[in-house]
Parts: structure tokens; sequence; C-alpha cells
């Protein structure tokens, strides 16, 4: 789905939350640890979740986007715009798209507030700068930012606890991708330690004129004293990319898969953010977590109507600039006790991003300012009373969006009340059944709102002229078992999500490109999910995951299934090591899904192969990845034009790349 600001995250630090039940702890003068308490749910909070380790996605990360790392996870589906896996790319989690899906570095919140989406190719190494990752299934745990709506993505920024090492690396494969990346650690020396990291990567992409550069730099570093941690942190980046936004008509796909449908159309986006937290130790039972965060962004893209409208390119050209900024700050305060952990805490935040909308041969056609101002004050509690776990967790949220352009708009305002319970039971020392219930209400973005525009349209009588003005609601059920022993670890869950004016992709795209939505009256999303992760030798690994969706609309008299939702989602990995060499093989199976409303456009379902080689020793390693080894033919997003044009996303067929690291 495509963003009018594109990728807008502002990444920032941390902020403690609900952790794991534990005992009390006595007051000491040993330092404090990095901040790194967050609002990641433990073995016993009744969410459904899984956690991927820092070192595992920096053994598959060779410069993808992210969202191919997470489509490790159960109910993830990922495409992207140029059909290799840098640039542009985006995820839906149950069939659930980006904007909806809240997502948080350390607490902070990196859904830009206009648009709610999360991209990360302003940060293009940024998974590499990761102690882990959890993503939460459903509502979880509240959150900084925009609503949990189908899920939550966690991402806890690396120690810098970690020991001293220095890293250089660089790879390179098809279609003239590569990536250079320099790290080092300090490790901690007396009260203070550093982490840094530069990367620059590029693909020329799959299709034709799609191609890709973008550099990053993540600067981190901290103060440790007996009661109080002191963390800074610098990231910035910036990247280009030629567009190729526009699917693909099914006619053109069948003469050249390569055929990128968009005009000589450009984008340039640079980003910085600034973080700073604090934790405070109060005592040896309660703590205080602080944040305030800061980011800037700059950049725009190239419009062609022609191509948009599928006419010859001329010299008309659009071009949509952006210039925004954001400030916000958290705190928290979380007491411990024999059988409790309370947490309580804050957001605040305001925004501001002007719109400028020219031609380069008119000029200045336009220009706006949105304003997004959001509150939230949160409280929950875990309680153990032996082996059942009682958990209960309420937020308040307040958001206003203010408009000043040519047409005159009176500002939205919204106001939730979040509240989730649940309960967890350890029904053995390895076996833990959990159900919660949660409800979560979320506003529309600027674009459900416009419709599209860009610019704020009027009626006839110079009135507003607003779409989707209603906020979306669901209620989450989840219920599960974990099983974990030493070396094996099971999951089950089931689901049902129960949505009131739900706002849905209906695959439509708006006057400048951008995918439309509309509220719907009743809808639901049910399914069951299963992880199993199982060692079974010391040299022998076998990952398995599963996830089965049935989920309807209905709308007046007609049921039909939500677009891009494929009722099933498996995936497979064997791991084999022995000596320096690791040998893994994974499969992918994603069923057909729809494009439109009627059901009557759909993509097939397919399968994928892919496969590494790695050779490691003590200073040195290298990995040779093979995607897509079977060389199908697929693709995994689209939409339908009103003439019942199908145009689709082509994905890359067999391609090779060679990662090499040096350790020092």
């Amino acid at each position: 789905m495509k963003q009018p600001v594109l990728p807008v995250l502002v990444l920032v630090s941390a902020l403690p939350a609900a952790a794991q039940t534990a005992p009390a702890v006595p007051d000491t003068t040993q330092a404090l640890p990095e901040v790194t308490v967050t609002y990641r749910a433990g073995s016993r909070t009744p969410v459904t979740f899984l956690n991927l380790s820092g070192q595992e996605l920096k053994a598959r990360s060779v410069g993808q986007e992210p969202s191919f790392l997470l489509t490790q996870t159960p109910a993830v589906t990922a495409y992207s715009d140029a059909g290799s896996t840098q640039g542009y790319a985006y995820f839906r989690l149950r069939g659930i798209d980006q904007t909806r899906i809240n997502s948080t570095l350390d607490g902070v919140p990196l859904n830009e507030p206009e648009d709610q989406g999360a991209y990360f190719s302003n940060y293009p190494d940024l998974f590499n700068s990761l102690s882990s990752v959890q993503l939460q299934r459903g509502v979880g745990t509240s959150q900084n930012g925009v609503a949990s709506f189908g899920g939550s993505l966690q991402l806890t920024s690396v120690s810098l606890l970690d020991s001293a090492h220095t890293t250089l690396g660089g790879g390179y494969g098809s279609y003239n991708s590569y990536r250079l990346y320099g790290e080092h650690a300090s490790g901690r020396r007396g009260h203070g330690a550093f982490y840094a990291r530069v990367s620059h990567l590029h693909s020329d992409g799959y299709k034709i004129r799609s191609a890709n550069t973008s550099s990053s730099v993540y600067l981190s570093g901290g103060l440790f004293y007996d009661k109080t941690t002191w963390k800074l942190s610098v990231l910035a980046g910036q990247q280009r990319n030629q567009l190729a936004w526009l699917g693909v008509p099914d006619s053109v796909i069948r003469v050249n898969r390569r055929a990128n449908a968009n005009g000589p159309e450009n984008d340039r986006f640079r980003q910085a953010l600034v973080q700073l937290q604090n934790q405070w130790r109060l005592s040896g039972r309660s703590e205080i977590s602080s944040s305030i965060y800061g980011s800037g962004l700059q950049g725009g893209y190239d419009f062609d109507l022609n191509a948009f409208l599928g006419l010859p390119s001329t010299s008309e050209l659009y071009r949509y600039d952006f210039r925004s900024g954001w400030l916000g700050a958290f705190s928290a305060y979380t007491l411990r006790g024999q059988r409790f952990t309370w947490t309580s805490g804050l957001h605040l935040s305001t925004y501001r991003r002007r719109h400028l909308g020219s031609e380069q041969q008119a000029g200045e056609l336009y220009r706006n300012t949105g304003y997004k101002r959001e509150g939230s004050v949160f409280s929950k509690l875990e309680y153990r009373l032996g082996p059942l776990t009682l958990f209960a967790d309420v937020q308040g949220r307040t958001a206003t969006f203010r408009y000043r352009g040519s047409v005159p708009l009176e500002p939205q305002r919204w106001q939730f009340i979040n509240p989730k319970a649940g309960l967890s039971y350890q029904l053995t020392e390895h076996t833990t059944l959990y159900y919660s219930l949660g409800r979560t209400g979320r506003e529309p973005t600027r674009n459900d709102l416009f419709g599209g525009n860009d610019d704020l349209a009027a009626d006839s009588t110079g009135r507003a002229l607003m779409f989707n003005s209603r906020p979306e609601y669901v209620t989450d059920h989840e219920a599960g078992v974990r099983y974990v022993v030493p070396r094996l670890e099971l999951s089950l869950n089931a689901y049902y999500l129960n949505f009131r004016d739900e706002i849905v992709l209906n695959g439509k795209l708006g006057p400048n490109g951008l995918a439309l939505t509309s509220n719907v009256e009743q809808s639901y999303r049910t399914g069951l999910e299963g992880t199993a992760h199982w060692q079974a030798t010391p040299k022998l690994q076998l990952v398995y995951n599963a996830a089965f969706n049935y989920s309807r609309i209905r709308e007046q008299t007609q049921d039909f299934r939500p677009i891009l939702t494929p009722a099933v989602l498996l995936n497979q990995e064997v791991n084999y090591s022995t000596g320096p060499w690791l040998l893994g093989v994974s499969a992918r199976y994603q069923s057909r899904s729809y494009l439109d409303f009627a059901n009557s456009a759909t993509i097939a379902g397919y399968g994928l192969l892919n496969a590494r080689v790695r050779y490691a020793r003590t200073r040195w390693e290298a990995t040779l990845f093979g995607n897509n080894l079977t060389n199908s033919r697929y693709f995994n997003n689209g939409y339908v034009e009103p003439d019942g044009t199908r145009k689709y996303f082509v994905q890359a067929p067999t391609n090779v790349y060679l990662d090499v690291r040096l350790h020092f």
C-alpha cells in the first residue's frame, strides 16, 4: 500500500511496561542494566506472540526489507514494488495492512501519525541493529502510538552492554544488488558504552527501472550508574527509488514479466531522529523509565498521471513533496511485588506535515499542512496466584487532526477507551494455557478521510468532501497453549476478531494512485495458528509454522472474503550444521486470495523453496543464499481497474546472493 509520505518512521527509545511477574528484588548498589524494559509479553502473559532473536535476524539479513524477514512468523504476507527484496516492501498480518499494525522501537511509536504506516526504507539496515523482535498478533498489550488493531511489531534495540567487537561486511547478488557496512561496539568501559553502524545498499530491482539506493547511520551511547541509566541514540538515513508501485496488466506480464507500468518517476527521502531515554531506580521494587524523541523528514516523489491512466508518458509530471516534524515524550512507573507487576504511564506527541503539490511545467499547484496531536494513558497489572496469572490492561487514548489549506475543515477528534483482560494457567512446568479478551478502536488515516486526495477536495457548495471519517473497532478473543522444554517449543492458538465499521481496502486506487478504503458494516476474521521449533539433534533443527484463516465481510445482503487474505500459510525449515558448515532449506506455501469485493479476481496460490549455505570460521564467515529455487512464476499482490483489467505485482524468479563478514 503506497502512502503519500512513503516511509516515515520515528524510532526512539525505551519505556517499561507490563513485564513478566517477578519476585521483589532487594535494594542494591549494583549498577542498573541498560534500559530494555518494554511492552513485550512474557511467557505467562495471555497474548499471542512470537519472538525473533537479533542473532537470527542478522544471520538471514542481506539488506532485504524487514517485511520479508517477518514472513518467518505465522499469518504474515509480504510483497515488494520492485519484485526483488529491496526498495519499497509491505506486509500484512492476518490479512490486515501495515497502517493498522502498531510498530515501536523500545516503546517509541514508528507509525507515521497522519497515515499510520511504518515503512523502513528510510533506515534500510535497521534490523541489523536490533537485539530482538516480538510480533504480537491481535490487540495484545497497550502500546504507544496508533492502535494495535491487527497486531504490534516491537523492536528492541541492540544492547550497548554486548561484548566489544568490530564487523565489516559486504555482499553481492542478482539484479546488481549489493550491501556494504561496518559495525563497532565498544562494550562497557567504566560507566560508558558506545555502538555505531554505517550501511550502504543498492539494487537495480527485478522490474525494469526499479532501482533502490539507500544509506543509513545508527549511533548510540549510554551511561550506567547505580541508580540511573542514560541512553542517547541518533539514526539517520536517505533513500532514492525509481518507482514501480503501479500494478502491471496480466496481458503485459505474459509478454514481459519485468515490465514496469510506472513512467520515469523517482523519489528521494531523508530522515533523521534523536532519542534520549532514562531509567531511574527508586528502590529494589520500583523504577521510572522516560523517553523524549524527535524526528524530521524531507522528500517527495514524482507522479506520472499518464502512466497511471495507461497512456504514453509526456512532459507532464506531477510532484508531491513533504516536510514533517515529530516530537514526543512518554514515561512509565513500574512496581514489582512478590506476586504482581504493575505499570502505569502516559505518552504525548505533536506532529505536523506540510504537503506541496506541483507540476514541472506549471509550478506549484497547492500546499497544505496537517497537524496531529495524540495523548494516551495506560495502567496494566499482572497478578500471580500459584499457577494462575491474571492480566488486566486499560488504555485511554485521544487524537486530534487539524488541517490548514484552501478548503476549511473542522478539527477531527477521536477518543478511545481500550480495555484488555486475560488469564494464563501453568498446567505443568512446561505447559501454559491462556485466554484473553480485548477491544480497541482506531481513527481513520488522512488518506481514508480525504478519499486518496493529497489536497482536500470540496463539493459543489465549497464544503470539505470527506469520505471515511468513522473510526473502526475490533473485539479480539485469543486462546492458546504454549509448551516449552529444552529442545522443543510448541504453540497453538485460535483467534476471533469481530469488527465494527472496519476500514478495509476495496481494491481501487485514488486520483493520485493511493489505495482506497471503505467502511464495511460487519466483518470478522478467525483462524488457527501454530508454531514448532525442535532441536532434534545437536546438528539438526526443524522449524514450522502455519496459519489458517477464515474471514468474511457482510455488506447489506452480500457476504464475501476480504481482499489479500489467503486462507492458508505454511512455512517449514530444516537446518543442518556440522563443523564450520550450515545448510538450511525452507519452503513456503501461500494459498489463493482475492483482489476485489466481488471475489471474482484472484491471486493464485504458490510455493517457494529457498536455501542457504554458510561457512564460518573464527574471524570470518560467508553465506550463499538461493531464493525461489523452483523458479515459481508468481505474484502476491494486485488490484482490479474499474474496466475489469487485472493488475499484479510480479515477484522475482530464482535469484542468489553472497554475503561475507569479517569479525575483529
